[in-house]
């Protein structure tokens, strides 16, 4: 057991948030800000976006008798470290498109669901005791709480920590040309209203269509920020979020309801980092030696060492049979059962660092069949600079080795995006908790009872590609495939 001093911490997070100006911690960027190459259409169901209406969060198109099956509660947990602004930009410009499939979704038998939709959008930040001494001042860790205020009320945490911060207030105004918010701390909105101002309509994503309040609401609240830890705390983010006993899941128009579904997207480049005991950031065990200082000093890696297992590497530098383990982090199997013990069905997106899908389903839930987490390949960093190695050109050129990304990142990267004009958008690393989590979702046949019919409800896309697009779809389809039928 080592315990590092607060001036030893403070010149290790200074240093490792490099040229991105991140949170505490370490992080790389994933995708880039390209939007709208995969267009979404999930139904020919009605179309709506209103303004106003009474009582639109107390589920007001839900029909008790039927089971409120139309529901849809949707979390969107979205990474607010300092390498995510780009990531958060491509996921907002195609927010538009993402809420016309809602609205038009169809139930597994291809009937208009006239789905009553809850979307809540929290960050990856529930704390981390290396992060708490650099929040900015009246800065706190969102703890799994909703962010429902337009981006451009929260414009200061668009601008990084560390002594030469980046500033990407881009990823919020081009999102969010017209500030708009929902009366509530989440989106609600059915065939009889919505929780959303009525606004004049804005083509967000600049595809031709002007956008109305709804996609405006979402794309507005969606971009969190870059100011966040760098722990990232995915999993646990999402359990406090649907934490029964937190105050916006009470009341008269709680965000978690019962009957019909819930769906839970992870938008994030790293590791899950859910701490089961805080001890574990100081333990010499789960802390790599920096290459040039020959000191253990904690970074990003410690999430991996800690929460994953594997064999090897072999003489490739190649990983097999990676696995979550429970050192220091919280079981998996708890989030597993979490979900589970919701009695109601639980989808899943994860757009996370694995390599960029090749291929999908043309028919709904629209889930890869090619590349994505089946290409995925545990390794190590490898020198030279990439093609022909992983470091990234301009970080080789500043001397950064692979032997610096293993003491930052502990695996290798699970992607590497790039912007389609020789540069870059960044690299991710592949989250296996959040893998495992998302897998223990689907529904395989019992071929001893067939009581079970399969069902998909888990969807793994990368970080790394130049749209969201796909995903988003894929997440619509997952909500169609898995809603009971109408009527």
């Amino acid at each position: 057991m080592i315990r590092l001093s607060i001036s030893t911490i403070c010149l290790l997070i200074v240093a490792s948030c490099g040229s991105d100006g991140g949170g505490a911690g370490t992080e790389e960027t994933g995708g880039s800000s390209g939007i709208n190459t995969v267009s979404v259409s999930v139904g020919t169901g009605p179309k709506f976006d209103l303004g106003g209406g009474a009582d639109s969060t107390g589920g007001v198109s839900c029909d008790p008798d039927s089971g409120c099956g139309n529901r849809v509660d949707l979390l969107f947990v979205i990474d607010n470290s300092g390498s995510m602004a780009q990531e958060q930009l491509n996921l907002a410009l195609n927010f538009p498109e993402f809420v016309t499939g809602l609205q038009e979704l169809l139930d597994v038998d291809g009937n208009p669901l006239q789905a009553d939709v809850n979307i809540m959008v929290t960050t990856t930040d529930v704390g981390n005791p290396l992060c708490t001494p650099f929040y900015k001042p009246g800065r706190s860790a969102e703890q799994g709480a909703p962010i429902a205020t337009a981006c451009t009320e929260r414009i200061d945490r668009f601008t990084g920590i560390g002594p030469t911060p980046d500033v990407e207030e881009d990823a919020c105004t081009s999102a969010c040309p017209n500030p708009i918010a929902p009366g509530d701390e989440f989106i609600n909105f059915s065939f009889a209203g919505s929780n959303v101002p009525v606004a004049d309509p804005v083509d967000i994503d600049g595809d031709g269509q002007p956008d109305g309040n709804i996609a405006q609401a979402l794309a507005c609240i969606g971009p969190q920020g870059i100011d966040g830890c760098g722990y990232e705390s995915q999993l646990e983010a999402m359990r406090r979020a649907i934490d029964p006993d937190a105050a916006w899941n009470g009341g008269e128009s709680p965000f978690l309801r019962t009957g019909g579904l819930l769906a839970v997207a992870f938008i994030t480049d790293e590791v899950d980092c859910s701490l089961a005991d805080e001890s574990v950031m100081t333990d010499e065990a789960y802390i790599e030696v920096h290459p040039e200082t020959g000191m253990a000093l904690q970074s990003s890696a410690i999430c991996w060492n800690a929460g994953v297992s594997c064999d090897g590497p072999d003489n490739n530098g190649v990983y097999s049979n990676c696995a979550s383990s429970g050192s220091g982090l919280v079981e998996v199997d708890e989030y597993v059962d979490l979900l589970k013990g919701q009695g109601r069905p639980v989808v899943m997106l994860g757009i996370i660092g694995v390599p960029v899908v090749t291929a999908r389903n043309p028919d709904p839930p629209y889930q890869p069949t090619a590349g994505g987490v089946d290409d995925l390949i545990y390794r190590e960093w490898q020198d030279p600079e990439y093609p022909m190695g992983d470091v990234l050109p301009d970080e080789w050129a500043d001397g950064v080795t692979a032997a610096h990304k293993k003491w930052e990142f502990g695996i290798g990267p699970g992607c590497t995006g790039e912007d389609g004009t020789g540069g870059f958008t960044g690299q991710a690393t592949p989250p296996t908790r959040i893998i495992e989590v998302c897998q223990a979702l689907d529904v395989a046949d019992d071929p001893a009872t067939m009581a079970d019919e399969a069902r998909i409800r888990c969807c793994i896309e990368s970080i790394c590609d130049t749209s969201f697009a796909a995903a988003l779809q894929c997440l619509t389809g997952l909500v169609s495939q898995n809603s009971d039928p109408v009527g």
